[in-house]
């Protein structure tokens, strides 16, 4: 070989070189490597020289290597040559080694002959590079599921969040579109549970072969991934016989497509299909990641589902201990607002009910247990019942909250004090006005209006199922026409607002206090809007509120 510019042998220079240098003749034949390729390919220098290049190959890619090699001859160009590439080389033992090849034209001079070196190969051992790649990847694709899941914490519950999932693993995960298919229990097969195509991507016949469409366990994309309960790739959908629409994805131009399950433990919670108008690989690692994430999924949107389940029984439990309608109540109007607080708690411990009674009278009873949850909920219905009872066979509210006291005292277990604070009123209407008597054991006092305006009423007694020995007095009330009474529990006064402020019964006068009867349902509503006002620029959770208004026409 001849010198470098810098005097130096070229022969020397190339064999001090880490990257493993190929020189080719015109034929097609090694005419040159140096020693570097002894420790990236396993062969030793001596070895290659004469041979052809396609040693170097693997099989498949050997059969265009040559016709390639004659074209690049003849016309100087080639697909590789002048950039670096990343291609497979075949190592000395049969596998495959990862490498990134730079080709250079050479020009030979004139005493080379026709089978003068043409071409220079510098190939450097790709394995890091593409480690670093893949990392970055991984990193990728993982942080795009944490953005999904994410993006699902704000759902609702449940069936909201799986209508947010196609939208956002698109998004985040650059596929044009997406399918989502769910157990049916009763066909056990996967039914089809929705579609969503990034703006301007139109799938009008994928979509219509979809529609009304099941899939049994191991037929087409997501019954395979049912059956094998890991993620599957389909590169080509048009040619794949795995793929069953594939006359859909022809018409609309979708031609890659990747399923994966979704899990929550062991059960199977959906398979989703995300789909590419563009032939795409599907590397490993995305494989990977959306197998992982098709159980972290899984299990946020079974946590989401079994919470729904929960609120819904809360729910009924809660409307349980709530009368469903007021009664109609002859020369007396009523309303109630019922509003659930805004801590954990799914089943608050604030009631009302109105009952007859035998004798023609009406009990109206208000009240708000300590604590929330299930024993709060089985105390509500205790004192709901109790005072049910004992009001059908008393004609004063003493006696009525003197039972629920002691069916309380005796309900105790070992358990945290559970009392409950209450208003009841027993009540006689007839002749244009309201008469009857009053009784509160610990509880806020009941407003008033009159004339002269709002008052509290009531004489306060100790809480209901604090100590052996307790009495409840009762008092006299009369409503007469245009009057209002207002029987509400303390989530109403100790709303706060966002400097911790409590509403107060003061501000609850001033609120009320305006010109001209209102009907109970403005007086109720009016309360309850005020408070939910304040709680929401509030950073402190919201108590139960119940309120019960009663109002006698004016005439």
């Amino acid at each position: 070989m001849p010198e470098s510019s810098s005097g130096v042998p070229a022969a020397a220079l190339l064999a001090s070189l880490p990257d493993a240098v190929v020189v080719a003749d015109g034929a097609g034949r090694i005419a040159y490597v140096n020693a570097a390729v002894y420790g990236l390919l396993g062969y030793r220098p001596e070895d290659l020289v004469g041979r052809s290049l396609a040693v170097l190959m693997p099989e498949r890619f050997r059969g265009g290597h040559g016709a390639g090699f004659a074209r690049f001859r003849r016309t100087g160009e080639g697909k590789l040559v002048g950039a670096t590439t990343q291609v497979p080389a075949l190592h000395a033992c049969g596998t495959e080694v990862a490498v990134d090849l730079t080709l250079s034209r050479l020009e030979p001079g004139p005493a080379a002959g026709p089978d003068g070196a043409v071409v220079v190969g510098v190939l450097r051992d790709a394995s890091t590079t593409i480690l670093l790649e893949r990392q970055l990847a991984v990193t990728r694709y993982l942080a795009a599921t944490l953005r999904v899941t994410a993006a699902l914490t704000e759902a609702p519950d449940a069936d909201v969040a799986f209508e947010r999932l196609l939208p956002t693993l698109c998004a985040e995960l650059d596929w044009d579109c997406a399918t989502l298919w769910q157990p049916d229990s009763s066909s056990g097969r996967l039914g089809y549970a929705g579609i969503w195509a990034r703006p301007g991507v139109e799938l009008p016949t994928l979509h219509a072969e979809t529609l009304g469409r099941g899939f049994a366990r191991g037929t087409g994309l997501p019954g395979l991934v049912w059956r094998d309960r890991q993620p599957v790739v389909i590169e080509d959908l048009w040619q794949d016989p795995r793929f069953l629409r594939s006359a859909a994805a022809r018409a609309d131009g979708v031609r890659t497509g990747v399923a994966f399950p979704v899990f929550r433990g062991d059960t199977l919670l959906a398979v989703c299909e995300l789909f590419s108008r563009q032939t795409r690989p599907v590397p490993a690692e995305l494989v990977e990641v959306l197998a992982h994430a098709g159980r972290q999924i899984g299990q946020f949107l079974g946590r989401l589902r079994a919470e729904s389940e929960v609120r819904h029984l809360a729910d009924t439990l809660q409307r349980s201990l709530l009368p469903s309608t007021l009664p109609t109540v002859p020369g007396l109007e009523l309303a109630a607002e019922y509003r659930p607080g805004g801590g954990s708690a799914l089943v608050g411990g604030d009631t009302y009910d109105v009952v007859p009674l035998p004798d023609g009278r009406w009990m109206v009873l208000i009240a708000d247990v300590c604590g929330t949850g299930a024993e709060a909920a089985s105390v509500t219905a205790l004192t709901r019942h109790t005072a049910r009872a004992a009001a059908a066979t008393s004609g004063d509210p003493a006696d009525v909250l003197a039972a629920v006291h002691a069916a309380l005292v005796r309900d105790q277990g070992d358990g945290p004090l559970r009392f409950v604070t209450a208003v009841c009123l027993v009540l006689e209407t007839g002749g244009g006005s309201v008469r009857g008597r009053i009784g509160v054991a610990g509880h806020p006092r009941p407003l008033l209006r009159r004339a002269e305006g709002w008052e509290e009423i009531g004489v306060v007694g100790r809480p209901l199922g604090v100590g052996e020995d307790a009495s409840f007095p009762s008092v006299p009330l009369e409503l007469g026409p245009g009057s209002s009474l207002v029987l509400y529990t303390d989530g109403v006064t100790e709303s706060r607002d966002a400097d911790g402020v409590q509403f107060g019964e003061e501000g609850l006068v001033r609120l009320l206090t305006r010109p001209g009867p209102d009907s109970a349902a403005c007086i109720a509503g009016t309360i309850a809007t005020a408070v939910a006002q304040r709680a929401a620029g509030s950073r402190f959770d919201a108590d139960d509120l119940a309120v019960l208004a009663l109002t006698v026409p004016a005439r």
